[in-house]
């Protein structure tokens, strides 16, 4: 009897489509580079925060990038790890899809509301989230196709009925002590720290969330910490020489790790968790952040 035909997989197809695109990397780096691309770990920090009148337990997880080599059990295993951790608040740095406008956020979307914590979950859009709206339509270049606008505030809203409140140029109180802001993305958006910061009390204990940590050296105030992503690390590394290409305008300034912009602003930028360009990382992990922040 011959067997029934197996439903197309979409996932197994975008993966494919991406390895195609990737195969003289691989074929020069090998699985090592590979395996390395899905072997995540957690980084647990610690620092002072100026205004926190109690300790405080932050996830930060960021450049998860589904769509092309990430899929559901990639989330579902960061997920995992944030929840274990037991966060006061979670924080997500942006570029949740791969930069192609046909993936759907649901199966993601699916995973993330997952993620509990008492303060609840707040996001920021990054440069890939803008690609995946259709903001741009000849790679990186191009003026967008028509409606791009109203699909990122329709994703906006799936975020939000997924308990994940995204950012744009805004920000709020989640404890006496403490606003979180967040800006548009730098590249693609229109970021704004000012407006992201303009409810914060005197005194008042301030995170920035900005996918981009490019903003780190143009910020118009001190804020208590600002949290980023976007670089990877480089993705990949080499010993001595460190990250040989980062997407940052200031090379490995900002690659990765605790680093310092305008009036003394500390910034932690995370290596994030997904790819992007090929499914590759070499001496670059991925990172599931733990933050312990107390009171200074």
């Amino acid at each position: 009897m011959k067997a029934p035909d197996s439903p197309p997989d979409p996932g197994r197809r975008r993966f494919l489509r991406g390895l195609l695109g990737g195969t003289l990397a691989l074929g020069t780096l090998g699985g090592v580079g590979v395996a390395q691309a899905y072997d995540f770990g957690t980084v647990r920090e610690e620092g002072a925060l100026p205004g926190l009148a109690s300790p405080l337990r932050v996830a930060f997880l960021t450049d998860l990038h589904y769509g092309l080599y990430i899929f559901e059990r990639q989330i579902r295993a960061w997920v995992d790890t944030a929840n274990a951790a037991r966060p006061d608040l979670v924080l997500l740095g942006g570029d949740f899809l791969d930069v192609r406008s046909d993936v759907d956020p649901a199966p993601l979307l699916a995973e993330l509301a997952r993620l509990r914590a008492p303060l609840g979950a707040h996001a920021v859009w990054g440069n890939h989230d803008y690609g995946s709206f259709g903001a741009y339509d000849r790679g990186v270049l191009g003026q967008g196709i028509p409606g791009w606008a109203d699909r990122r505030e329709q994703v906006a809203a799936a975020f939000a009925a997924a308990g994940i409140t995204v950012l744009r140029n805004e920000g709020r109180a989640v404890r006496d002590d403490l606003w979180i802001g967040g800006v548009d993305d730098l590249w693609r958006g229109e970021p704004d720290v000012a407006a992201a910061l303009a409810g914060a009390g005197e005194g008042q204990a301030s995170v920035l969330l900005s996918h981009n940590p490019d903003l780190l050296p143009d910020l118009p105030q001190r804020v208590g910490l600002v949290l980023s992503g976007h670089t990877h690390g480089g993705q990949i590394r080499l010993p001595v020489v460190g990250a040989p290409v980062v997407p940052s305008r200031y090379g490995q300034r900002y690659a990765m790790g605790w680093v310092q912009g305008a009036h003394g602003t500390p910034g932690y930028v995370s290596r994030g968790l997904g790819v992007s360009g090929l499914p590759l990382r070499n001496l670059c992990p991925p990172e599931v952040t733990l933050l312990t922040l107390r009171p200074e």
